[in-house]
């Protein structure tokens, strides 16, 4: 039987404007880890939307060479399986946020670039990035870009998992996460609706009764993170 050990993510840092050449930029802590995201506006749609009167959103997402203890190598001319595996989350959880026939035929790209890893990263940069395409989509507006708001909602991530006793952990840690039976990544909207659950038992399958608690656990950490997205919007 599973019990909630920690609901709380581990320290959450928000600092905002610190590209002066992107339309908006975040660097955004989870604990240790470290994301810079940005935000760039295109006046053109990928090709297979062109004259469909609607924009994208999608997502870029890599790890630079120190990131870790030991350097990864540059994803210079094709991309790992699994960065492209997280661009993709982090790109279909923005475009929750956001309806495309207001944005127009534009699009948002949102790059994010992991300065230092402990666990979280993917997690982090949909957090990051929300924010990012936020204060893009009001730049967009005060510039007279955009005649009206896209934004339908707000979205965050978190990570949570079941250690080895079988305890609920929220926001796992990179040591967390290496040892956890299962672990999983959770996307809500600040609606409290689910844009994304993606959960695998890596030892023990779980039960109905721990799933519940894993999204228990998930919910009252984004309940935090949700605050913090707001304090730095405001």
């Amino acid at each position: 039987m599973s019990v909630i050990l920690r609901t709380k993510p581990r320290q959450i840092k928000v600092q905002i404007g610190v590209n002066p050449y992107a339309c908006a930029s975040v660097i955004i802590e989870y604990g240790k880890t470290k994301v810079h995201v940005t935000a760039s506006l295109e006046e053109e749609t990928p090709r297979w939307l062109k004259n469909q009167n609607r924009g994208w959103v999608t997502a870029e997402y890599a790890m630079l060479p120190a990131a870790t203890h030991t350097r990864n190598k540059r994803e210079k001319n094709k991309i790992s399986g699994r960065s492209q595996e997280i661009q993709r989350l982090i790109g279909r959880s923005l475009r929750a946020m956001i309806d495309l026939e207001k944005l127009g035929e534009r699009s948002l790209i949102i790059d994010c670039d992991v300065l230092i890893a402990d666990g979280g990263t993917r997690t982090a940069s949909i957090t990051g990035g929300a924010i990012a395409l936020e204060l893009a989509i009001k730049k967009l507006m005060s510039q007279g870009v955009l005649a009206e708001s896209p934004l339908r909602c707000r979205v965050a991530a978190v990570s949570v998992g079941l250690d080895e006793k079988h305890q609920v952990i929220a926001d796992l840690n990179y040591q967390e996460d290496s040892t956890c039976e299962t672990d999983m990544n959770i996307v809500m909207t600040n609606q409290g609706e689910f844009v994304e659950v993606q959960g695998t038992a890596e030892g023990r399958p779980f039960s109905q009764q721990a799933l519940q608690n894993l999204i228990t656990a998930a919910q009252g950490s984004l309940d935090e993170i949700f605050k913090i997205q707001e304090e730095a919007l405001s």
